[in-house]
């Protein structure tokens, strides 16, 4: 018989007394398909990102104005749109001012028609947001009718918070008024920045690191009754099969397991493709259909993982003797040897370390070498922590409470599956804490301070030109509010000096109290007015002096140095003082003049560009939200910035959410693995249980005994995780070109959720653990 047909047959034997083997064999192959099912469902989830991706950046791109045709004068086919994004509860809501120039104005996606004036066209999480008793303070915001409800082709995610409002005030008087912008269709052709090397490696480590605990839980979870297989396996040798044959048929079992657990990862993949749709986390959603899994990519998997199941039963069957009379691991086992597990970890720094300094430059930078070497890192824990555990229990004394001393011989005869039920988180914990490391070390190259001040002021209000209320009016009504101390407004123009038409003089309009926002002012009254040194040292100025004292200008109303028909000439007051400049709460220096208002430029008021600075009143609950309201009551056309001390690369917090939404997955399959496993074991020692209880063992003993069985292996495999993770980090760190530097708080943190993890899965499994305990567990088939 040729080895190509004595493996399909041995493999199809195998495949039989998976489902054929009685209430056992078939409980056997449904908890390995559930274990390996969880696996394929998270690889399935992976293998559909880039397609998830891809589709946001579609629809994005298709409602974007960026690159938007757009012409000078109205016409049957122009519509203005005014860009007017909302912040509500730390929530960011995107959102336009629309107004149809034309019958034939182009509609953005997910609409049926432009909002009317009073009306508003809303996402159905912006709707739900309204509807609810959470969104009273946003109600108050957008009051306006709800005309539509957005189409999906219009929205990013489901749980996108996104309107368009029709309005009747939107103009556009030239190429120099930018905030609006008069366009004939919506599109944006531009290309995506790329990432630079550091980010990109984050990329490849997320990736890694995540998905590296997915194969250890497969790999596991196909040697679910691994005991119980080889005692039968043992029967097959007493008639006839000889040790090669066994160990294939134990293949075929495991890989009618893998299929198994492959139709089983496509049901959870569409029970979770279908709930997708209803989660939201850190304002990133997901539509269902656009989790597509590749086709090569589920090939892929479809391949693998059955592969991988024969290869892992193999392996494992190799340390195994199965005879006639029985297994020969039932016996003292050999002591495992060191040396060949630490050539993982040490191959794996051999691959990182050349790549020491390099991870600034692309050209340098080999995406495969370093994710081997991880790789090699990662998979080292799984192969010293059995030797460590070994050494453990191995030199434990046999004294102590029962329940220890049940839990250490448990444990002597059995080490590997002890490990198998540790391994993956000790793997998950290892990788999150270097990659927790890398992010912190590189955060402060992606994290910027603004400058800002918050504690002068919380909001920067920009108020458009030729607004119908005047700067103090719009200040004053912002400032009535409830939640709001005080408002100051502040109005520029420009002007030139009339000997220098190029000289651009910057004219800041505002009371004393505005003033001294942006000057230091010793002594001020309504009718002064200052030069700007730019400095707060008096005696010299970055900027020099801008204009004399005295000294005619040409004023100008427009947002530069252009003049149009409005330029008139004015006079600085010979009694001006020469004062230093003082940094806004936005973080500007300015320079040119300040007046207050009785000497002001009469083309101030009319059409000068108007910033409010809001100081809030934080005894008021939801002050800043109040304030916010109030500035959007005072003028639509208002544009609204919180001002914050730091900003973050969108870059490097999209990456972090990349994380958190990988890491929540793999806790989940991490806890749901973790219980399947605690199961199985429980379940493969239903007997013994029954036995003890029923020769007087306390349950309670027994219950402790499950306990320490799992605190010895994963306290080990926790401290090993530790190790190794901080060892990594400190490796990628190098690697990155920062200076080694450890913080331990999420280090421990990691390491705090991993041993919580395995705690909350022990508990829950004390209930079957009870129930197995019962006498009828004695009988047998």
């Amino acid at each position: 018989m040729s080895t190509l047909r004595a493996w399909a047959r041995d493999l199809s034997t195998g495949a039989r007394f998976a489902f054929g083997g009685g209430r056992q064999g078939w409980t056997r192959t449904l908890l390995t398909g559930i274990g390996v099912g969880l696996g394929v469902a998270l690889l399935l989830i992976t293998t559909a990102l880039p397609s998830a991706l891809a589709a946001r950046y579609e629809r994005g791109d298709a409602r974007s104005t960026t690159t938007s045709p757009t012409v000078e004068q109205p016409g049957p086919d122009t519509l203005l749109i005014y860009g007017a994004n909302q912040t509500y509860r730390d929530t960011d809501i995107e959102g336009a001012l629309l107004q149809a120039e034309g019958p034939d104005a182009p509609l953005p996606p997910g609409l049926t028609k432009i909002p009317g004036l009073g009306e508003m066209a809303v996402s159905p999480a912006l709707r739900q947001l309204l509807e609810s008793s959470d969104g009273k303070l946003l109600r108050d915001r957008l009051d306006g009718r709800i005309s539509e409800v957005i189409g999906d082709t219009g929205l990013i995610g489901p749980g996108e918070l996104l309107f368009y409002a029709g309005t009747d005030r939107l103009g556009k008087s030239g190429p120099q008024d930018y905030r609006v912008q008069r366009i004939t269709g919506f599109s944006h052709a531009g290309e995506r920045e790329q990432l630079d090397p550091v980010l990109t490696l984050l990329v490849v480590l997320t990736f890694v690191a995540l998905l590296l605990p997915v194969a250890v839980f497969i790999a596991a979870a196909v040697r679910f009754g691994g005991e119980r297989r080889d005692r039968r396996l043992a029967a097959l040798r007493l008639v006839g099969a000889d040790a090669l044959m066994v160990r294939r048929i134990a293949a075929g079992e495991a890989l009618a397991g893998s299929l198994v657990g492959l139709v089983l990862g496509v049901g959870f993949f569409a029970v979770g493709r279908g709930l997708v749709g209803s989660f939201t986390l850190q304002e990133r959603s997901v539509f269902p259909a656009d989790l597509d899994p590749s086709v090569w990519l589920a090939a892929l998997v479809a391949l693998v993982v059955p592969a991988a199941a024969v290869a892992v039963t193999l392996f494992a069957m190799r340390g195994v003797v199965v005879e006639p009379l029985g297994v020969v691991r039932t016996v003292t086992p050999r002591r495992r040897r060191i040396w060949w597990r630490l050539l993982l970890p040490l191959a794996g720094l051999g691959l990182l370390a050349p790549m020491t300094g390099r991870g600034n430059s692309q050209d340098d930078f080999n995406r495969t070498q370093v994710s081997a070497g991880v790789v090699l890192l990662l998979v080292g824990i799984t192969a010293l922590l059995p030797w460590l555990l070994e050494q453990l229990v191995g030199r434990t004394s046999g004294g102590g409470p029962v329940s220890w001393q049940l839990a250490v011989r448990r444990l002597q005869l059995d080490r590997g599956a002890a490990t198998r039920l540790v391994n993956g988180i000790a793997v998950a914990v290892a990788g999150a804490i270097a990659l927790q490391m890398l992010f912190a070390a590189v955060e402060a190259d992606y994290t910027e301070a603004t400058g800002q001040d918050p504690s002068r002021a919380a909001l920067s209000v920009l108020l458009p030109r030729d607004g119908e209320d005047r700067a103090d009016a719009l200040a004053a009504k912002i400032s009535a509010a409830r939640g709001v101390a005080r408002a100051v407004p502040l109005t520029a123009l420009y002007s030139t000096r009339l000997a220098d038409a190029g000289s651009r003089v910057a004219i800041t309009a505002g009371t004393c109290e505005a003033l001294r926002e942006v000057a230091v002012l010793d002594a001020c009254k309504d009718g002064d007015a200052f030069v700007l040194t730019g400095t707060e040292d008096k005696d010299s100025g970055i900027y020099g002096s801008p204009a004399k004292p005295g000294e005619t200008l040409s004023v100008s109303p427009a947002t530069g140095p252009e003049k149009d028909e409005k330029t008139f000439e004015w006079t600085l007051p010979a009694t001006a003082l020469t004062v230093a400049s003082r940094v806004d709460p936005t973080g500007s220096l300015r320079d040119g003049i300040l007046v207050t208002p009785s000497i002001a430029p009469k083309a101030v008021g009319d059409a000068g560009n108007t910033q409010v600075f809001v100081q809030l009143d934080e005894s008021v609950p939801d002050a800043l939200e109040l304030a916010r309201t109030a500035t959007v009551k005072a003028d639509r056309l208002s544009r609204v910035m919180t001002l914050k001390s730091t900003t973050q690369d969108a870059g490097y917090a999209a990456i972090r959410t990349g994380l958190f939404f990988g890491a929540t997955a793999v806790l989940i399959l991490i806890g749901a693995s973790l219980l399947v496993s605690q199961l199985e074991q429980l379940r493969e020692r239903r007997k013994l249980l029954s036995s003890l209880v029923a020769f007087g063992t306390k349950r309670s003993t027994l219950c402790l005994s499950v306990l320490w069985q799992t605190a010895l292996p994963i306290t080990l495999g926790l401290a090993l995780a530790a190790a190794v993770g901080v060892g990594l980090g400190a490796v990628l760190m190098r690697m990155a070109g920062r200076a080694v530097r450890i913080d331990w708080a999420p280090v421990t943190a990691m390491t705090g959720v991993g041993a919580g993890l395995v705690a909350a899965m022990t508990v829950l499994s004390l209930p079957p653990l009870l129930r197995l305990m019962r006498p009828d567990g004695l009988r047998t088939e």
